[in-house]
């Protein structure tokens, strides 16, 4: 099974401390080595940042930890997958344009 973290604040909060726990479940203290990515939202669009690569060995996910971006609103995602490859297009959330507004989500599932 997949992990996710949300978080939905009403001040634009970094998510630092929460997401170094999530990093280190992501192929070093957990089993979801396959993947991760996370999604912070700015305005009416968004930042996602994603790796086929376990969370906790990851450069993007250090670059993304060592850079507190504030957001109101942020979905992160690490993979055990159990269908379908290891690779960047099966890698979480998914962000999409929708009526001119960037929407992201994640799941936990087939």
């Amino acid at each position: 099974m997949c992990e996710l973290l949300g978080m939905s604040a009403n001040v634009p909060t970094d998510i630092c401390f929460s997401f170094s726990g999530l990093l280190e479940r992501g192929g070093n203290t957990g089993p979801h080595k396959d993947g991760w990515g996370i999604t912070f939202y700015e305005g009416k669009g968004c930042r996602t940042f994603k790796d086929p690569e376990p969370s906790y060995q990851s450069e993007i996910a250090k670059f993304v930890k060592a850079y507190p971006i504030k957001s109101v609103s942020v979905i992160s995602h690490i993979r055990q997958g159990n269908r379908g490859r290891v690779c960047l297009e099966n890698t979480h959330p998914f962000t999409r344009e929708l009526w001119g507004r960037e929407i992201t989500y994640a799941h936990n599932g087939q």
